[in-house]
């Protein structure tokens, strides 16, 4: 077999091929495209089989698809764990190259799961949404500091940023140049806020068909939008083998240090799908105060160990109850509690929540 490491970058990638017994058969510089590496593939000898590697980046996608259609079986290389295996001091993109090309011959490229282009196109979409809402965050505050500076108190009790605060920021008889900044910060939010809707629905249109999406909505916390994050970043939840799995990937469980006699437990592992622990956390906010479950098991673990670990283990739960209902593809019920007099916060029974077929499925 033919094994090819590729040190990707946007214009070019160096490219390096090895048989099984180390006998390196290509080593140069080839432009970031189809055609090059078609060529390579026809330079190879034709009777063996071929795999290739590269290591996920800003722009892995393109390249990805192009050695797929090429029949190079590519492979996609976790770069944190690609340093950790083959830290060294001096680095170059042959070397790089080469150290992917043997790593693969070895069979110990630390593999990211690589979704299809599909699911890829509709991350894309959603992270566009969440681009465009951090842009109207800092709008707002940009527009705050316009009222602060100039002592304005807004009305109380009402959205600043609803028809009456709106009414009433126009109304607004201000000093030049903060009565013309104010006019088109607010301009400019009717725009971000536009295409923030048109965006909703291309996202809608293009997961219609996500049988994910009914499921995660069923669950306190997750609305139309974080179900589509969630849905997305999982991709197919028969690639986890547990539900332990799953926390872990999703960045839901505590660093251990372990040595001699001594433990220690930290905060949540750095290493993760920040995305799902994001989409985790956010919904486990609000399932606090609309699930009597959670909130009962919020309560618990706040009287122990204070708000911030009580919420991290509400989003731990509903992440392996989220993998309970995908793997059996039911929705998620919540079931009647039982109180135990004499405790600070109630606790809960042995199924306080499970998952329960839907009807229409």
């Amino acid at each position: 077999m033919i094994h090819i490491g590729i040190d990707h970058h946007k214009k070019y990638s160096h490219v390096v091929a090895m048989n099984d017994s180390g006998e390196i058969f290509w080593d140069g510089r080839l432009a970031s495209e189809k055609e090059a590496f078609q060529s390579l593939k026809e330079s190879l000898p034709s009777e063996e089989p071929m795999q290739s590697v590269l290591e996920a980046g800003r722009n892995w996608g393109i390249l990805y698809d192009a050695l797929e259609e090429l029949e190079l079986n590519p492979k996609l290389a976790n770069p944190l764990k690609m340093r950790l295996i083959a830290e060294t001091f001096t680095k170059t993109d042959k070397i790089d190259a080469t150290t992917h090309a043997v790593i693969l011959k070895a069979g110990l490229t630390p593999l990211v799961h690589v979704p299809s282009k599909e699911v890829r196109d509709q991350k894309n979409l959603l992270r566009q949404r969440v681009w465009l809402v951090k842009l109207q965050t800092a709008l707002k505050n940009r527009i705050h500091n316009v009222l602060d500076r100039n002592h304005l108190k807004p009305p109380e009790k009402t959205d600043l940023f609803g028809s009456y605060g709106r009414a009433w920021m126009n109304a607004l008889n201000l000093h030049d140049p903060d009565s013309k900044l104010l006019k088109s910060d607010l301009e400019l939010l009717d725009t971000i806020r536009s295409h923030i809707r048109q965006t909703e629905k291309w996202i809608d249109e293009a997961l219609k068909e996500n049988l994910y999406i009914p499921i995660l909505m069923t669950f306190p916390g997750v609305g139309k939008l974080l179900a589509a994050l969630i849905a997305l970043e999982i991709d197919t939840i028969e690639r986890f083998p547990s539900a332990a799995k799953f926390c872990s990937y999703s960045g839901l469980v505590n660093s251990t240090y372990s040595s001699s006699d001594k433990t220690f437990h930290d905060g949540l592992i750095p290493t993760c799908n920040h995305h799902l622990r994001y989409a985790f956390i956010e919904a486990a906010w609000t399932a606090v105060r609309v699930s009597p479950y959670f909130q009962a098991f919020f309560r618990r673990l706040k009287s122990k160990k204070g708000s911030q670990n009580a919420i991290g283990a509400v989003g731990r739960k509903l992440c392996e109850f989220t993998f309970s209902c995908l793997k059996k593809q039911r929705a998620y019920e919540e079931k009647a509690y039982r109180f135990q007099p004499g405790r600070i916060a109630p606790r809960p029974t042995h199924s306080i929540a499970s998952c329960t077929t839907r009807s229409n499925r």
